[in-house]
């Protein structure tokens, strides 16, 4: 019990930490509480909950900038609700053998997306740059990426906010603060409205998320003070080797042992 629970916290720490300073700190908590026996459909949605309170405490630190663009924002909002409901409302009806088989995908995807999302961003600014004046076709593309972009983070959390930059550069988004804290919004309405089914239909670990979530709030509130002492160059290239380490150890695990 005792290891549990400071395992459980160290990975909630490590994954703050990570997240303040680099992102992909779901990388260490969703293993984590699949290690000490979580189910998987339970591990997500706990995993969902535990990440929750670091987006909304980084949402309103960028409360200023999200202000200048508040316009944007019910639209933003409303559809965040539908596509975080839809891919929670999925996962709940997704059995668990099949999410078990889709776990080592589903971090292979996230990982690709941490690797590349930089140059992805780069490539959907260049687009966005000559297209700004978008046909009727081009807003309702757009809106459908990021309804898919919600639905996916309601499914499963890991990676959101790399999806979540990428449509707002697309979009046409270029100051990386307005884009950070609309990411944030993003990622904090998908997560509550999921919450509110994962609650209501049980699967939540309230004790296992508990301790993650104290972790994790612990662990970005020390980056906050000591980011400037920690490259982030070095901790980006720790964050690919353990995500892809751990998406290999999943596939073995799911197909193979």
């Amino acid at each position: 019990m005792l290891f549990e629970l400071l395992f459980l916290f160290g990975a909630g720490f490590f994954g703050g930490v990570l997240n303040s300073v680099a992102g992909g700190g779901s990388f260490i908590t969703f293993p984590a509480l699949l290690f000490v026996g979580v189910a998987p459909i339970s591990a997500n949605a706990t995993n969902t909950f535990a990440s929750c309170a670091g987006y909304l405490g980084g949402a309103y630190a960028f409360r200023d900038n999200l202000y200048a663009h508040k316009k944007e924002l019910p639209q933003l909002i409303l559809i965040s609700l539908i596509g975080g409901s839809l891919g929670a409302w999925l996962l709940l009806r997704t059995p668990e053998s099949l999410f078990r088989e889709a776990i080592p995908w589903l971090l292979l995807f996230a990982t690709f997306l941490f690797i590349f999302g930089g140059k992805i961003n780069s490539i959907l600014k260049r687009l966005a740059l000559h297209h700004r004046h978008a046909s009727f076709f081009g807003h309702l593309l757009l809106l459908l990426v990021l309804l898919g972009t919600c639905i996916y983070g309601g499914f499963f959390n890991a990676g959101l906010g790399i999806i979540a930059l990428s449509y707002l550069a697309l979009a046409g988004h270029s100051n990386i603060n307005t884009m950070n804290g609309m990411k944030l919004l993003i990622s904090s309405v998908v997560s509550l409205i999921a919450i509110v089914l994962f609650i209501y239909n049980g699967v939540i670990s309230w004790y296992e998320g508990g301790i993650v979530l104290i972790g994790t709030l612990m662990g970005g509130y020390v980056a906050a003070h000591i980011s400037k002492q920690l490259s982030q160059q070095y901790v980006r290239a720790f964050v690919i080797i353990a995500s892809c380490g751990i998406t290999v150890y999943f596939f073995i695990a799911t197909y193979v042992i």
